[in-house]
Protein backbone atom coordinates (compact mmCIF):
# COMPACT_ATOMS: atom_id res chain seq x y z
CA UNK A 1 0.00 0.00 0.00
CA UNK A 2 1.10 3.23 -0.97
CA UNK A 3 1.22 6.18 2.08
CA UNK A 4 -1.26 7.95 -0.01
CA UNK A 5 -3.48 4.99 0.54
CA UNK A 6 -2.85 4.30 4.05
CA UNK A 7 -3.88 8.32 4.75
CA UNK A 8 -7.08 7.54 3.31
CA UNK A 9 -7.70 4.25 4.86
CA UNK A 10 -6.40 5.55 8.39
CA UNK A 11 -8.65 9.04 7.89
CA UNK A 12 -11.86 6.90 7.64
CA UNK A 13 -10.88 4.79 10.44
CA UNK A 14 -10.42 8.07 12.71
CA UNK A 15 -13.24 9.67 11.49
CA UNK A 16 -15.17 6.78 12.49
CA UNK A 17 -13.48 7.02 16.12
CA UNK A 18 -16.13 9.11 17.80
CA UNK A 19 -17.64 9.79 20.99
CA UNK A 20 -17.26 7.34 24.54
CA UNK A 21 -14.60 5.19 22.35
CA UNK A 22 -12.67 7.86 21.31
CA UNK A 23 -12.73 9.30 24.88
CA UNK A 24 -11.62 6.16 26.31
CA UNK A 25 -8.87 5.87 24.47
CA UNK A 26 -7.90 9.74 24.68
CA UNK A 27 -7.77 9.35 28.35
CA UNK A 28 -5.48 5.54 28.44
CA UNK A 29 -3.24 7.23 26.28
CA UNK A 30 -2.87 10.19 28.15
CA UNK A 31 -2.55 8.87 31.20
CA UNK A 32 -0.05 6.46 30.33
CA UNK A 33 1.57 9.91 28.61
CA UNK A 34 1.79 11.73 31.97
CA UNK A 35 3.35 8.31 33.45
CA UNK A 36 6.29 8.60 30.60
CA UNK A 37 10.28 9.55 32.13
CA UNK A 38 9.71 11.67 28.99
CA UNK A 39 7.23 13.45 30.16
CA UNK A 40 8.26 14.39 33.81
CA UNK A 41 11.56 16.01 32.40
CA UNK A 42 10.58 17.83 30.01
CA UNK A 43 10.09 21.66 30.81
CA UNK A 44 9.15 22.67 27.08
CA UNK A 45 7.16 20.27 25.24
CA UNK A 46 5.73 20.65 21.75
CA UNK A 47 2.44 19.67 20.74
CA UNK A 48 -0.46 20.86 18.18
CA UNK A 49 -3.48 22.08 18.22
CA UNK A 50 -5.32 18.90 17.00
CA UNK A 51 -7.46 18.78 14.66
CA UNK A 52 -11.52 17.01 14.98
CA UNK A 53 -10.10 13.49 14.37
CA UNK A 54 -6.65 13.34 16.12
CA UNK A 55 -6.31 12.93 20.06
CA UNK A 56 -7.54 16.21 21.53
CA UNK A 57 -4.24 17.95 22.71
CA UNK A 58 -5.66 20.86 24.73
CA UNK A 59 -5.73 18.32 28.24
CA UNK A 60 -1.59 18.03 27.32
CA UNK A 61 -1.46 22.17 27.42
CA UNK A 62 -3.29 22.21 30.49
CA UNK A 63 -1.69 19.70 32.18
CA UNK A 64 1.56 21.16 31.25
CA UNK A 65 0.62 24.41 32.39
CA UNK A 66 -0.73 23.09 35.45
CA UNK A 67 2.99 21.56 36.13
CA UNK A 68 5.11 24.50 35.15
CA UNK A 69 5.64 23.20 31.70
CA UNK A 70 6.05 25.78 28.29
CA UNK A 71 3.86 24.66 25.42
CA UNK A 72 5.36 25.44 21.80
CA UNK A 73 2.87 25.03 18.80
CA UNK A 74 4.31 24.51 15.19
CA UNK A 75 4.04 27.15 12.92
CA UNK A 76 4.41 26.34 8.92
CA UNK A 77 6.87 28.02 6.54
CA UNK A 78 8.19 28.80 3.53
CA UNK A 79 9.77 25.46 1.76
CA UNK A 80 7.85 23.24 3.82
CA UNK A 81 9.77 23.79 7.11
CA UNK A 82 8.69 24.64 10.55
CA UNK A 83 9.57 25.96 13.60
CA UNK A 84 8.30 26.34 17.19
CA UNK A 85 6.38 29.48 18.68
CA UNK A 86 5.69 29.30 22.55
CA UNK A 87 1.74 29.11 23.50
CA UNK A 88 0.35 30.59 26.51
CA UNK A 89 -3.35 31.23 27.18
CA UNK A 90 -2.47 35.23 25.12
CA UNK A 91 -0.80 34.02 22.26
CA UNK A 92 -2.09 35.49 19.14
CA UNK A 93 -2.99 32.84 16.40
CA UNK A 94 -3.74 32.81 12.83
CA UNK A 95 -5.31 30.30 10.76
CA UNK A 96 -2.43 28.66 8.31
CA UNK A 97 -2.94 27.81 4.57
CA UNK A 98 -3.68 24.26 5.84
CA UNK A 99 -6.59 25.38 7.77
CA UNK A 100 -5.08 24.97 10.90
CA UNK A 101 -4.17 27.01 13.94
CA UNK A 102 -0.91 28.14 14.46
CA UNK A 103 1.54 31.11 16.67
CA UNK A 104 1.70 34.62 14.07
CA UNK A 105 3.88 35.25 12.32
CA UNK A 106 5.39 37.75 14.04
CA UNK A 107 6.32 35.85 17.26
CA UNK A 108 9.77 34.75 17.94
CA UNK A 109 10.70 30.88 17.41
CA UNK A 110 11.79 29.06 20.53
CA UNK A 111 15.45 26.97 19.72
CA UNK A 112 15.45 23.63 18.52
CA UNK A 113 18.20 22.83 21.45
CA UNK A 114 15.68 24.33 23.86
CA UNK A 115 12.35 21.56 22.68
CA UNK A 116 12.77 18.82 25.39
CA UNK A 117 10.07 16.56 23.80
CA UNK A 118 8.01 16.77 20.80
CA UNK A 119 4.71 15.05 20.64
CA UNK A 120 4.63 14.39 16.69
CA UNK A 121 1.22 13.93 15.16
CA UNK A 122 0.46 11.65 12.39
CA UNK A 123 -1.93 9.21 10.48
CA UNK A 124 -0.26 5.50 10.71
CA UNK A 125 2.36 4.18 12.46
CA UNK A 126 4.15 1.30 12.48
CA UNK A 127 5.52 -0.77 15.57
CA UNK A 128 9.45 0.25 14.71
CA UNK A 129 7.80 3.55 15.24
CA UNK A 130 7.96 4.70 11.20
CA UNK A 131 4.89 7.22 11.07
CA UNK A 132 2.60 8.19 7.68
CA UNK A 133 1.85 12.18 8.18
CA UNK A 134 -0.40 14.23 6.29
CA UNK A 135 2.39 14.52 3.43
CA UNK A 136 3.84 17.66 3.52
CA UNK A 137 7.03 16.70 5.33
CA UNK A 138 7.17 19.25 7.97
CA UNK A 139 8.15 17.11 10.70
CA UNK A 140 10.76 14.76 9.10
CA UNK A 141 12.52 18.02 7.66
CA UNK A 142 12.64 19.23 11.66
CA UNK A 143 13.39 15.79 13.20
CA UNK A 144 16.18 15.25 11.13
CA UNK A 145 18.42 16.98 13.36
CA UNK A 146 16.43 17.18 16.71
CA UNK A 147 18.18 15.12 19.47
CA UNK A 148 15.65 15.57 21.86
CA UNK A 149 12.50 13.04 22.71
CA UNK A 150 10.03 12.75 20.45
CA UNK A 151 6.75 10.88 21.54
CA UNK A 152 3.56 9.64 19.24
CA UNK A 153 0.30 9.58 20.58
CA UNK A 154 -1.69 6.49 18.68
CA UNK A 155 -5.33 5.08 18.78
CA UNK A 156 -5.63 1.54 17.84
CA UNK A 157 -7.07 2.70 14.76
CA UNK A 158 -4.30 4.03 13.39
CA UNK A 159 -1.24 1.38 14.39
CA UNK A 160 -0.34 -0.41 10.82
CA UNK A 161 2.00 -3.66 10.42
CA UNK A 162 4.40 -1.56 8.10
CA UNK A 163 4.44 0.00 5.24
CA UNK A 164 7.95 0.93 2.83
CA UNK A 165 10.46 3.45 4.64
CA UNK A 166 11.79 6.40 2.93
CA UNK A 167 15.43 8.04 2.63
CA UNK A 168 13.57 11.01 4.74
CA UNK A 169 11.63 8.96 7.49
CA UNK A 170 12.32 9.23 10.73
CA UNK A 171 11.37 6.99 13.64
CA UNK A 172 9.60 7.95 16.77
CA UNK A 173 11.65 7.40 20.18
CA UNK A 174 8.62 6.63 22.07
CA UNK A 175 4.76 5.57 20.71
CA UNK A 176 2.03 5.76 23.44
CA UNK A 177 -0.82 3.64 22.60
CA UNK A 178 -4.13 2.54 24.59
CA UNK A 179 -2.26 -0.60 26.04
CA UNK A 180 1.53 -0.44 25.68
CA UNK A 181 4.37 2.76 25.93
CA UNK A 182 6.97 0.92 23.62
CA UNK A 183 10.06 2.99 23.14
CA UNK A 184 11.13 2.24 19.54
CA UNK A 185 14.79 3.56 19.04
Amino acid sequence: MTKQEIRKQIIERLKELTGKKKKEQEAAILARLFQTVEWKEAKIIATTMAQEMELNTRPIIEKAWEEGKQIVLPRAKKNRIMDFVRYTSETPMETSTFGLSEPAAALPAIPKADIDMVIVPGLAFSEKGYRVGFGGGYYDRFLADYTGNTVSLVFNEQKIPSFEIESFDIPIGLLITVNETKQTI
